[in-house]
């Protein structure tokens, strides 16, 4: 028998050896980088996780071990690392632990986990938070979002967010109970809103509202519920890349009060709070209610102040024309007077120096007489009719001129053009009158009478 064979050992023994030789060997403890895989809470309060660490490219895994933390440990160090970080303990995240090395001869090699560093992952989180932002920034998309036009009345809400969280359901009854009795038509495109599922459920979720993204005018992220947030789910790249090629306006309130992340950074509006959204949005009806009746205020004493005028000069009109054709009718009165007058006198006159003109001669003059008389009185009765028809004339046209103004007025109305069929089109808020204020990928908005739409510009045929 060889001398190999005479050194044999159980695996047992084995295994002791390697403990024994381990704990000889290495020190107490260790301060360990790791990011964690997977975390679970035991029913007993004892923290199970499994810690590994990945190559730069973030893919693949260069080392794995199992660790532990103890119930006795586990309460404080979490309360701990919460306070100070606004986190929870999570998959994904970077920590700092000090650990010491346990070989168990069945479980194998772990970690007990005896204390925890949150600055460390602080540190880790910020400076995630700055590459996801400066590679945003560096592809040219970080303010898209930001820079798309808000709608006047944004009343069709998209909502993502988990049916059953408690800050939904804040944002819901806020919207139903405001003073100002305005409706919203709120659609919830749910989601997980917190763990490994966060991401691909709201990516999901925003494809989804992209196919029918005529029937909405805003998209809002919300949640909420706990006295904790766990906001680095929101720390992601993927999620803030679809915001910020989303068409609509997207305004976020994932309810985190000390900080920011980066979809709230990409978003068009950040707030805190679900109700805090909710109040943004009543807040912006309010404004488009009051701006609406201004305008209605505005044309109508616009209207009122074109009646009035047109009225008085109408009036005006009425009293010049009046006396003008009084003195016309006076003057030609007298006129004719003179004229017939004369006639007589020369009639008489004419008769006299003819009486020895025969009788046939003498009638035919006086009928000739009595003839020009008759129609110098037709001519001052068509004269005195023609003055009054053309008096009522300019009058009707004065009151024709008052209700063509005033139904003009009524025509340019802004919601009456709308009501016709005719759109309005903005970019960045303002509005276009020419094709040629536009280029290739501007997005504008076209609005309609019972609502708007989102559009993006391929092509620019010039007429």
């Amino acid at each position: 028998m060889s001398d190999d064979l005479k050194n044999k050992i159980s695996l047992t023994e084995l295994q002791l050896l390697i403990r024994d030789s381990l704990y000889l060997s290495l020190p107490d403890f260790y301060w360990v980088i790791a990011e964690i895989s997977e975390i679970k809470e035991n029913y007993s309060g004892h923290c199970y996780l499994e810690l590994v660490e990945k190559d730069p490219d973030d893919i693949n895994i260069r080392a794995r071990i199992r660790a532990v933390i103890w119930s006795s440990r586990y309460g404080f160090l979490k309360s701990f690392f919460e306070d100070l970080t606004g986190e929870t303990l999570h998959s994904g995240i970077k920590i700092l632990v000090k650990a010491r090395i346990e070989y168990h001869e069945i479980y194998g090699l772990s970690l007990v986990i005896t204390d925890i560093d949150p600055s460390f992952t602080v540190g880790e989180l910020a400076v995630k938070r700055q590459q996801i932002l400066r590679k945003l920034e560096e592809e040219g998309v970080i303010n898209m979002n930001k820079e798309l036009g808000f709608p006047l009345v944004p009343q069709k809400i998209a909502v993502v967010s988990s049916r059953n969280a408690a800050g939904y359901i804040d944002f819901l009854k806020h919207l139903a109970n405001n003073p100002f009795g305005y409706g919203f038509h709120v659609r919830l495109f749910e989601t997980p809103m917190q763990g490994t599922d966060t991401e691909p459920g709201v990516i999901s979720a925003l494809d989804k509202i992209a196919e029918e993204v005529s029937s909405f005018d805003v998209v809002a992220i919300i949640r909420g519920g706990g006295s904790q947030t766990d906001l680095s789910w929101f720390d992601n790249y993927n999620i803030a890349f679809h915001i910020t090629q989303f068409p609509l306006p997207v305004i976020t309130g994932i309810g985190h009060e000390k900080d920011m992340s980066v979809t709230d950074l990409v978003a068009h509006i950040a707030l805190k709070t679900p109700t805090a959204v909710a109040d943004f949005l009543i807040e912006g009806m309010r404004a488009a209610d009051e701006h609406i009746s201004d305008l209605s205020n505005r044309i109508t004493e616009i209207s009122r102040q074109v009646i009035e005028k047109n009225a008085r000069l109408l009036e005006s009109f009425g009293i010049k024309l009046i006396p003008l054709a009084r003195t016309l009718i006076s003057e030609l009165k007298e006129q004719l007077s003179g004229v017939i007058i004369e006639l007589v006198n020369s009639g008489k006159g004419f008769i006299l120096k003819a009486g020895m003109l025969p009788a046939g001669h003498k009638a035919r003059i006086m009928s000739a007489s009595i003839s020009l008389l008759g129609s110098q009185a037709t001519e001052l009765k068509n004269i005195k009719e023609n003055l009054v028809n053309a008096s009522r004339m300019l009058l009707d046209n004065m009151k024709k001129k008052t209700e063509s103004a005033e139904n003009s007025l009524k025509i340019l109305d802004p919601r009456n053009v709308l009501k016709r069929g005719y759109t309005i089109t903005s970019l960045n808020g303002k509005i276009l009158r020419s094709g040629n204020q536009l280029k290739t990928n501007d997005l504008i908005t076209t609005r309609f009478s019972d609502g708007s739409v989102k559009s993006r510009v391929e092509d620019q045929v010039k007429s």
